[in-house]
């Protein structure tokens, strides 16, 4: 994906995010460590899981999860919450990730690069987070860019594809959304439609690109149907290089 403003020493720059894994008593094990895997072979610069990972507590998932900890990125793994993150002890599990070297961006962002020549990676909390009740929760992605050099894109993680209008007002160059599934069951993709702007794939809000990952598990029904799993291997690419 072309950036506008991206340094060309940044060129080729690859970002593996995938969403959605929904850990719980039926997906985990050797499948979600056969994902890990996966990414580790794109030879990611920068990981960046957007949300709905887990299904379940702390206690009960400690050993699904464990294979976070075997992720091999150059600059860091990165997650924000999804919708899921806030049916359970949310604040239990952020700590938790953390002790698997995942690091959280909630309403923050980060600089990836060297010498000089970085893309801020930004993050924001779930669009339901607000509701949770959780003191300071709540996608707030004025505080994530606040203070920003405009002349360095922006790339965003937030777990659904609709928080695109306001990343669109703010001059996000690129979104990265899950949630979706990609319908999961044809052809609940039709339904999807009435509350997101995308099901999957890249899309264009303006000068903002959107790439909704239809993501790597599954909810409800321990099924896929018109919707394959999906680790997606972005490269960003300079318009000078």
């Amino acid at each position: 994906m072309t950036l506008a403003n991206l340094d060309p020493a940044l060129d080729g720059l690859r970002i593996v995010t995938f969403s959605d894994g929904h850990l719980s008593a039926t997906y985990g094990g050797r499948r979600f460590e056969r994902l890990v895997e996966l990414v580790n072979a794109q030879r990611p610069d920068v990981v960046a899981i957007v949300g709905d990972l887990v299904d379940g507590e702390v206690a009960e998932l400690r050993e699904e999860a464990a294979p976070l900890a075997d992720l091999v990125s150059e600059q860091g793994v990165f997650f924000v919450t999804g919708n899921h993150e806030y049916f359970v002890d949310t604040n239990a599990w952020l700590r938790h990730l953390g002790t698997l070297g995942v690091d959280v961006l909630r309403n923050e962002r980060v600089a990836i690069g060297a010498g000089g020549a970085f893309v801020d990676l930004a993050g924001i909390d779930d669009r339901t987070a607000a509701l949770s009740g959780l003191p300071g929760h709540g996608a707030n992605l004025d505080a994530a860019l606040d203070g920003r050099d405009d002349a360095v894109p922006v790339v965003l993680m937030a777990h659904q594809p609709v928080q695109v209008e306001q990343a669109a007002a703010a001059g996000v160059a690129l979104q990265l959304s899950g949630h979706t599934h990609g319908g999961q069951l044809w052809p609940f993709d039709y339904v999807i439609r009435l509350d997101q702007p995308a099901v999957e794939g890249l899309s264009r809000h303006g000068d903002t690109q959107l790439y909704v990952t239809s993501g790597a598990g599954y909810w409800g029904p321990p099924m896929r149907v018109g919707a394959r799993p999906e680790v997606t291997v972005i490269e960003l690419r300079s318009p000078l290089s």
